[in-house]
């Protein structure tokens, strides 16, 4: 898609009170995953004198009743649990391939399949033809199942072997054994490829690629990203119209009250360029609603936007980040794809951020549009200083906690090849770099990253991703190369 030849109406519309509220609870935007969980079992029939029933507690439809009414409480109690959006469709008891050809794939984004007992071909024609699918089965979290004995490589793909034609759908990885945790972490990854996958996102002065010049449209080809570029040609009038509407200025006056009255935040630069970032946020807003997205990257930064907004962009994309939208400087197709997909697997924002060169074990991390909620829940402390290169305007150099374990992905350009690796934070020291920095433990052979060095941007995001990530690599077209095992 190309630039955007005019913007939608309703630029001048006022902003309401709350359009800005710290308090409101961290969003996660994006579509519920579906799950359509599946019974399978036999009933068999007495014969004397003879074997007449396999291995497995479900033998009778009594016992596979009581065993779909466990698995309803199970899968509610997950869909509380995760922090992202789960549908849990009722309870299919398939006990015939006649009963599994009424399934419809297109129902649900996942197939969650419990073998209790039957033959294997009832199992392959409950492997979805299309979508994703997950077989659970059972040791010693309900009755046995006799497919905790019976699943081999006749029904699955080995690890790493990829999907081709005449191979089994679903992989040895698509297996769990009684433990939910291992389940949900499964769903999470595939929650973030269906939200990952086709999404949008504007291009606020066009899309880019640090050293890739091919970036962005590697990332509409293999991600089908919906790139809507907007040009500062239409956008720039209304930021202007903003700084010089009083009952919009009024307004971001209170938030910036407000935002400075959070605990831990120090102001360390002129305070006006706290008020224009609030004026460029709530344009920022207007574009995300009016281009229906939750997504927002920014090129030309420095050259561009700081004449126009009179400030940096830098709090302002911290701003969106924080309240749970994505908001990234740069606009570099390199980098962007894997902060859309760790943002919507981790349901907390992510920080994208320069490489520097590991040694000792350690990286810094430096950026100047770092999110202060990067937990989904609290602010950290932060100074509000100037941008570094420019020192003019409002970043924010936010204290991450020591100790706080973080994952990263290092894409290798625009290649499908990432790089993962998980880390500790150890400091945030004020070098004279970009104002949010954190020196970071590596938890793996730090060497290998040596042959890593691109000088490139990196996202993190606090916890530990690398399973999930790993899991939605094939179903992205990506390969996965984690440095750090999860």
């Amino acid at each position: 898609m190309g630039p955007v030849a005019a913007l939608a109406p309703g630029a001048a519309t006022q902003w309401p009170a709350d359009l800005w509220d710290p308090d409101r609870p961290f969003a996660c935007p994006g579509r519920p995953l579906r799950v359509q969980p599946v019974l399978m079992y036999r009933v068999p029939q007495r014969r004397e004198l003879t074997s007449w029933k396999s291995w497995g507690g479900v033998q009778s439809e009594e016992a596979a009743t009581q065993e779909a009414r466990r698995i309803t409480g199970e899968l509610e109690g997950l869909a509380k649990q995760a922090e992202f959006r789960l549908e849990i469709l009722p309870v299919e008891k398939v006990s015939s391939p006649e009963a599994s050809a009424a399934l419809r794939a297109s129902e649900a984004d996942v197939r969650l399949i419990y073998p209790a007992t039957g033959p294997g071909d009832l199992l392959r024609a409950l492997i979805p033809e299309q979508g994703d699918g997950i077989i659970f089965v059972r040791r010693r979290s309900g009755p046995v199942y006799y497919w905790y004995e019976a699943l081999s490589t006749r029904y699955l793909r080995k690890r790493g072997q990829p999907p081709a034609a005449g191979a089994p759908r679903l992989s040895v990885q698509d297996v769990v054994v009684d433990e939910p945790a291992e389940l949900l972490w499964r769903l999470r990854a595939l929650y973030g490829v269906k939200n990952f996958l086709g999404a949008r996102i504007v291009a606020l002065g066009g899309a880019r690629g640090k050293y890739a010049a091919e970036a962005p449209q590697v990332a509409r080809e293999r991600f089908r990203l919906d790139i809507v570029e907007v040009s500062y040609e239409e956008f720039g009038p209304r930021l202007r119209a903003a700084l010089a509407d009083p009952d919009k200025l009024r307004q971001a006056e209170q938030w910036t009250r407000r935002y400075l009255g959070l605990p831990g935040t120090k102001l360390e630069t002129d305070r006006r360029f706290v008020v224009n970032a609030f004026l460029l946020y709530g344009a920022l807003r207007d574009l995300l609603r009016e281009r229906d997205a939750a997504a927002l990257t920014i090129g030309g930064c420095m050259g561009t936007i700081l004449p126009l907004a009179e400030t940096t962009a830098c709090l302002s994309l911290s701003l969106l980040n924080d309240e749970g939208r994505l908001a990234l400087c740069e606009s570099d197709f390199v980098i962007v794809p894997a902060c859309m997909l760790l943002r919507q697997i981790a349901a907390r924002p992510v920080f994208l951020h320069n490489s520097t060169f590991p040694h000792n074990g350690l990286v810094t991390c430096a950026h100047c549009t770092a999110p202060r909620r990067m937990n989904g829940a609290r602010y950290e402390p932060a100074r509000i200083l100037t941008h570094y290169e420019s020192e003019y305007g409002a970043a924010p150099k936010v204290e991450v906690p020591l100790g706080q374990p973080v994952t990263f992905i290092n894409p290798e350009y625009a290649t499908g090849r990432w790089v993962g690796l998980r880390g500790m934070v150890e400091g945030n020291p004020f070098y004279e770099i970009c104002r949010s920095q954190q020196d970071v433990r590596i938890l793996g052979d730090w060497r290998r990253l040596l042959d890593e060095v691109r000088d490139s941007h990196w996202v993190m995001a606090y916890g530990d991703y690398l399973k999930e990530i790993g899991y939605a690599a094939p179903r992205i077209g990506v390969r996965w190369e984690p440095i750090s095992e999860s």
